[in-house]
């Protein structure tokens, strides 16, 4: 997304972050095969770092993305009664697909690779429509 942004001309204005329900990846770089992906694209990852959301997150961000189903019931818990109305289901919010994103992490590389093309889709998808809205 952020490089979706930058392209565009407004990776000043749109602020991207990533971070986790849990804190098992925090500190982590990226998995070895989203690094490798990415790359191919032109696009450095290595250098990112798992962090756990935070509740200022809430305040911080006009829009909380979950991948999935879960992953939205668990932030709409964490997030201040105020902020609920910021959390949406990727996809949902971005292609009005209820659906969640697959995650790659017990499949092959080849997975990795599916899942880069459908969030670079998902990802322009939401991009065109955070410029309608602005």
């Amino acid at each position: 997304m952020r490089e979706l942004a930058k392209r565009a001309g407004c990776g000043q204005t749109i602020v991207v972050d990533s971070a986790g329900i849990g804190a098992w990846h925090v500190g982590d770089p990226p998995d070895r095969r989203s690094i490798a992906i990415a790359r191919a694209q032109g696009i450095d990852i290595a250098g990112l770092r798992g962090r756990k959301i935070a509740v200022a997150d809430f305040a911080a961000f006009d829009l909380i993305l979950g991948m999935d189903g879960s992953n939205v019931r668990d932030l709409r818990r964490l997030a201040p009664p105020a902020a609920a109305h910021k959390v949406h289901l990727f996809l949902a919010y971005a292609e009005d697909r209820n659906e969640d994103v697959p995650d790659p992490y017990y499949q092959t590389a080849e997975a990795f690779e599916a899942l880069y093309q459908a969030l670079e889709a998902g990802c322009s998808s939401l991009l065109a429509k955070l410029e309608r809205t602005s």
